[in-house]
């Protein structure tokens, strides 16, 4: 069981997320601004922060500034804004992800569980490091990709790209998401070295390559 700690000011938004939360399996604390996050924080040992950013008394950004100073703690930022400074400001402050407002609390809790097994809180040793699908085995921890038995070769971004999406499965990930992460801030290519990229790791995974769905105008989904 994972330990959650949810920040929002407003009520009914903890209670959603606190129901999901609890119905997968978490047990969940809660804090009304960020200022009451922190104190928490230093008090108590959390697998994963939500963080709302317009809070007052200490807005999320601030809060994830002071907990970060203190603890590595990983932290999906909540936000009704949803402009390309808020998201720079919040990845470069240290959020682990960023979901605007309004959002899917099942949207919301996949992020969670994507979160919890690439940061390794998850409680399952194999969930952390194996995924496996019919013929298709990822090993994590050793970096490597087999086809029904058969070890496929990929280049270091190619794994990255890879184990980015799988641990972020059924969640659809958008292109700067995937070049922010893979590539970071420093990424002075396009769109197209992406797709790329993509098109090579589908014709690597041989008939497991339609596990990667593109989504028109938007990104990509790992799912299975």
């Amino acid at each position: 069981m994972s330990k959650l700690l949810i920040v929002d000011d407003e009520f009914r938004i903890r209670e959603l997320i606190k129901k999901y939360a609890i119905y997968e399996g978490h047990e969940v604390d809660e804090a009304e601004n960020g200022e009451q996050a922190v104190l928490k924080c230093r008090n108590n040992t959390y697998d994963l922060i939500v963080m709302d950013i317009m809070m007052p008394v200490m807005d999320g950004f601030e809060a994830v500034s002071k907990i970060r100073r203190f603890s590595t703690t990983p932290i999906i930022m909540l936000s009704a804004r949803g402009e390309e400074y808020d998201r720079l400001t919040g990845f470069e402050t240290g959020v682990d992800d960023y979901v605007v407002k309004p959002f899917s609390p099942k949207e919301l809790m996949m992020r969670v569980g994507a979160v919890l097994r690439r940061t390794g809180a998850s409680d399952n040793e194999d969930d952390k490091n194996r995924f496996v699908y019919q013929g298709l085995v990822i090993d994590f921890a050793a970096r490597v990709v087999t086809v029904d038995g058969e070890r496929v070769q990929l280049t270091p971004r190619e794994y990255e790209l890879l184990f980015y999406m799988v641990n972020n499965k059924g969640i659809a990930l958008t292109r700067d998401q995937l070049i922010s992460k893979v590539w970071g801030y420093d990424f002075f290519g396009d769109d197209r070295t992406l797709d790329t990229h993509i098109k090579l790791l589908r014709k690597s995974l041989g008939e497991y390559a339609s596990l990667i769905v593109t989504l028109r105008g938007v990104g990509y989904r790992f799912e299975t």
